[in-house]
């Protein structure tokens, strides 16, 4: 079901990667060739991005797509492998994810109390949904994270 739901996250963001694409084309060309510009469409392509970053990283992980360090990791073992896997997520990933969980709703909730908007004449008001994608990304990360645990986990029994 992890699998599922990450995979259509990733689809989503790709979708909206594609969105991103043709307002920035439509936005360069706006002002470039028409010299109109836009403050709210700016900020609208900074969330898009913000989209495509935060909601790919657990799709990242999800293909095995992540930044590491390959030239000593492909060499290593299977078993080596899961052991440096599980360490990662019990060590790093899972509490990091957790830790900017719980940081990001309080972050979010602040935003939210406090009506916060662009502070850009013409700029996007709530700015809270944006920042929501901060902890979700990191819930669907610690979710992605914890199902590889649990299959190198499997995988070292195997071994």
């Amino acid at each position: 079901m992890i699998d599922k739901l990450i995979k259509y996250v990733g689809y989503f963001t790709a979708l909206v990667l594609a969105a991103l694409v043709v307002l920035v084309v439509y936005d360069a060309t706006m002002r470039y060739l028409f010299s109109e510009g836009s403050t709210a469409l700016q900020e609208l392509e900074w969330h898009f991005f913000d989209v495509v970053i935060l909601l790919s990283i657990a799709y990242t992980l999800r293909n095995n797509a992540h930044v590491r360090v390959d030239i000593f990791y492909d060499k290593f073992s299977s078993k080596t492998k899961a052991i440096i896997n599980i360490i990662s997520f019990v060590f790093f990933v899972l509490p990091l994810s957790f830790l900017i969980i719980y940081i990001g709703v309080g972050f979010v909730e602040l935003s939210y109390v406090q009506h916060e908007a662009s502070s850009d004449p013409g700029g996007l008001k709530y700015r809270w949904i944006v920042k929501s994608l901060m902890p979700l990304a990191f819930v669907l990360l610690a979710l992605q994270a914890f199902k590889e645990l649990l299959n190198d986990v499997k995988r070292l029994r195997e071994l």
